[in-house]
């Protein structure tokens, strides 16, 4: 697995998603959100199963996350339109006399798309690309963050207590401008987990 803070080059949109997009604006999608009939359902993501262990020369984070797409989510990618998610990881380390030292950051972002012509699905993170056959594929491989590297071991001092972060989010700022209009306020674009927190003693086989 690869983390990167530099998104992937978007291509610009094709005829498909520029259409769609227009449509959308006419007939009050972007304002209203007339895609998704009845009251929106709040998008909700959990941090589970976390652990933090040392590798041979770095720390590694695996982690689970538990997230669907609303339906308008869904339907978005679904007619062209990437979505990017984030995961974050922060490492601090206390100090009684100061604020926390900041140690550690790292993101890991993903590009989700919709090929039309193979009707396939693609993760995207940093020059990594994978295709899948079903939405639902695509984002269980998101979801399962498996052997991230954190921190080089010589970053960390053994037997020290450090404070760890991770958390999962869409990245609405990503959004056509139009959406991101419609996605203020709203919660069927608020795919994101509160930030979870635990202890951390370098060295430690067990981290969670």
């Amino acid at each position: 697995m690869t983390d990167s803070s530099t998104r992937s080059s978007r291509k610009p949109p094709d005829r498909h998603r520029r259409r769609w997009l227009t449509g959308a604006l006419a007939t009050g999608l972007v304002t209203g959100l007339g895609l998704v009939p009845g009251a929106a359902r709040a998008a909700e993501a959990e941090i589970r199963n976390v652990a933090l262990l040392p590798s041979d020369d770095q720390y590694i984070l695996t982690a689970d996350v538990v997230a669907e797409l609303t339906p308008l989510l869904a339907d978005v990618v679904g007619r062209g339109v990437s979505l990017y998610f984030i995961t974050e990881f922060e490492l601090t380390a206390p100090r009684w006399y100061w604020l926390d030292e900041e140690v550690v950051t790292r993101t890991l972002t993903y590009r989700l798309s919709y090929q039309s012509l193979t009707r396939q699905y693609r993760l995207t993170t940093g020059a990594l690309h994978q295709n899948f056959t079903s939405l639902d594929e695509a984002m269980r491989t998101m979801l399962r963050i498996r052997n991230w590297g954190i921190a080089d071991k010589a970053a960390l001092k053994a037997g020290r207590s450090y404070n760890a972060a991770l958390r999962f989010r869409l990245d609405v700022g990503e959004l056509p401008k139009p959406l991101q209009v419609s996605a203020l306020g709203r919660k069927d674009w608020n795919l994101a987990s509160d930030w979870y927190r635990w202890s951390f003693v370098a060295g430690a086989r067990d981290s969670k």
